[in-house]
């Protein structure tokens, strides 16, 4: 009995450490704006993981190439939506809002979802999922107006908390696409042709718009990017979800809004008002509340 109890304590701590690194993403995104342009530290990202990944999986891509050959076309919408499309608009709205404004957005992945699959799925959500969504988005409203919708006009940060808001979407539309399809692929092998496909994606953007220098105030961002959040988070999230279960695990991910503030608050000096308390509350029961089944 004792020992089961550590085995779920321990298995308690693999969604932490992901959500926490995910939340650090989001802060260090915040913190290299001066430093790097969106673009290039987009490509830099997928280029490091791409990087460290080839010797281990290359060999792994040829021997399932049979097996992967005919999910190509599918792995490379994947890639558009999960890595370039969410990713990018992320490290863009991080020139106009904050990183607390972005931990609290990305918080709402789990309700854009329901709205994608009615679309994607035709699954229609149960009365908790219409509830909880009002809810929640009450909540975003709250943390964007900061209690009046007057700074919708006034506030620059409008522009990034948008971006933001249609990136969680493209990263919505990635989750409902990997459950319609299912692809029998290893899971490592799926994420790195996705990542090889984002690597070559980039390739438009940044003989347009230039690639910044790796220097000393973005080199370890851009190092950071590449390994922890593009492989360590994910290799940890999916063993939580396998020693806790998807539904259980997914709850964690509530943390990311007050991870990031805490972050942002003692390291960019981000200020923390009443309307982020009293928004990330009512927009955290609420996706909790749409998550919820008949």
């Amino acid at each position: 009995m004792v020992s089961g109890n550590k085995n779920i304590h321990i298995a308690i701590i693999l969604p932490l450490i992901a959500v926490f690194i995910w939340s650090l993403n989001i802060a260090i995104t915040r913190y290299v704006t001066e430093f790097i342009s969106p673009a290039s530290i987009s490509f830099y990202r997928w280029f490091v993981a791409f990087i460290v990944l080839t010797p281990f999986l290359l060999p792994r891509v040829w021997k399932h190439r049979n097996l992967v050959k005919p999910h190509l076309g599918q792995l490379a919408v994947l890639a558009a939506f999960g890595m370039v499309l969410y990713q990018g608009l992320s490290y863009s709205a991080a020139h106009y809002t904050s990183a607390t404004n972005m931990g609290i957005i990305n918080a709402f992945i789990p309700v854009f979802t329901i709205f994608v699959s009615i679309f994607i799925l035709k699954e229609w959500p149960n009365r908790f999922a219409v509830l909880g969504s009002i809810i929640s988005f009450s909540g975003l409203l709250l943390v964007i107006t900061q209690g009046s919708f007057l700074n919708l006009l006034q506030s620059a940060n409008f522009i990034g908390d948008g971006l933001m808001i249609i990136a969680v979407f493209f990263y919505a539309f990635y989750g409902v696409f990997l459950r319609k399809w299912q692809l029998q692929i290893p899971l490592f092998v799926s994420l790195y042709i996705q990542i090889s496909f984002a690597v070559l994606y980039h390739i438009p953007f940044i003989l347009w718009l230039g690639l910044d220098p790796i220097t000393a105030e973005n080199g370890w961002s851009v190092l950071y990017a590449g390994i922890f959040p593009s492989l360590i988070a994910p290799l940890v999230w999916m063993l939580a979800i396998q020693n806790l279960g998807p539904n259980r695990t997914s709850i964690f991910m509530n943390l990311t809004p007050i991870f990031t503030a805490i972050l942002a608050y003692f390291w960019l000096g981000e200020y923390w008002t009443i309307f982020h308390t009293l928004g990330t509350i009512i927009a955290i029961i609420g996706v909790m509340l749409a998550q919820k089944k008949n």
